[in-house]
């Protein structure tokens, strides 16, 4: 049902674009590489599926080393599209899934982000944009890139929220595993 809580069995990760020519020119690109950090070792632990999206890899470099080595190379999908929803390969690999929740992190919030989500959520995905590990050139335009989405339908969380609903419950050994990621 959409509006309900981010539940690990149902969702799919996906990180839009994280890559190093790109990253020095963001704002608050540090945090958004740590909650990243946080989203990718939650996911991996949660068993949640994930896909890495490379806006045209060779000229905008790979993925920043330090979320790249937490990433296995089949996740990954080199794209020319905006959208990752646009690009067929992409687009398979969300058709494929048997997942109808979408947790989406990643730059740019108003160009990359914004066009996948809105199309994922045109196409019947319930559709999470993790605000603290998504990132924009300026921070006005991520400001306008999440107000739109939410008129949209889209939800803002942050990682924090994820990783929770993610893990439903304290006490349990994966809780004691996650928790920590969490200063």
């Amino acid at each position: 049902m959409p509006g309900g809580l981010i539940e690990a069995e149902k969702a799919a990760l996906l990180l839009v674009d994280m890559q190093e020519k790109l990253l020095p020119a963001m704002a608050d690109a540090e945090a958004a590489i740590e909650n990243c950090t946080i989203l990718l070792k939650a996911a991996d632990r949660l068993g949640v599926p994930l896909i890495v999206s490379e806006q045209y890899p060779k000229g905008l470099g790979s993925t920043v080393p330090q979320l790249d080595a937490l990433i296995p190379e089949e996740a990954k999908s080199a794209k020319t599209h905006f959208s990752c929803a646009a690009d067929p390969g992409l687009s398979a690999r969300f058709d494929a899934l048997d997942r109808r929740q979408l947790v989406i992190a990643g730059i740019e919030a108003h160009v990359c982000v914004l066009q996948t989500a809105m199309a994922l959520a045109a196409r019947g995905f319930e559709v999470f944009v993790v605000a603290d590990a998504t990132t924009s050139r300026r921070t006005e335009n991520k400001a306008l890139a999440l107000d739109r989405m939410r008129a949209a339908g889209i939800q803002a969380v942050a990682t924090e929220m994820v990783l929770f609903e993610w893990m439903g419950q304290a006490g349990t050994p994966v809780f004691k595993d996650l928790s920590g990621l969490i200063k």
